[in-house]
């Protein structure tokens, strides 16, 4: 008599751990989402907070010009880095970031010859170009390259490091929502 309360007992204690482990995960999901899609949403906010690349040749200050894609694993792993390094620097470094995806920018990816992503080119105040990294980068490269750039040091540097995304092609140049370029 006594095994046959014990059941329900069991059962109702094995239910309440589940529901407990199930929520359990589910909180840690939620509160870590934030961590596990934090660069992809930096990278969205790049083209939204970016200098118009226009502008950017044209007011007096270096730049620092990024081609990036959002599906790019190489350019979500570097965008706290290059976050980090917009915060930092923006009051006396233009910031452009072009999504290679939007079409609009097809003239800047042709004319500074982008066919793997992450690329950065950094120019001086008169717009020329000074350094180029194309791949995934240390940041200490690329802060040590950006205070040289303030204080206009005149070398002209390729980067290349085999970490990095090629630019997918779109062979019929039709852009839609659900295209990737």
């Amino acid at each position: 008599m006594q095994s046959e309360s014990r059941e329900p007992l069991l059962k109702t204690n094995f239910k309440a751990i589940l529901v407990l482990l199930i929520a359990i995960v589910f909180i840690g999901l939620v509160l870590l989402r934030n961590l596990l899609f934090e660069s992809t949403l930096l990278l969205k906010s790049f083209g939204e907070l970016s200098v118009n690349p226009e502008i950017a040749f044209k007011n007096n200050k270096p730049t620092f010009l990024e081609f990036y894609a959002e599906w790019c694993e190489v350019c979500k792993d570097m965008a706290p880095k290059v976050s980090t390094l917009k915060e930092e620097y923006e009051k006396d470094i233009n910031f452009v970031f072009l999504n290679v995806d939007n079409q609009k920018w097809d003239n800047y990816i042709r004319k500074f010859n982008v066919n793997g992503i992450p690329q950065v080119n950094l120019f001086d105040r008169k717009g020329n170009l000074i350094s180029t990294f194309i791949g995934k980068q240390e940041e200490i490269k690329i802060r040590e390259s950006l205070a040289d750039l303030k204080g206009e040091s005149k070398s002209n540097e390729e980067i290349i490091n085999d970490e990095f995304s090629a630019i997918k092609q779109n062979k019929n140049n039709e852009v839609s929502p659900r295209s990737h370029g």
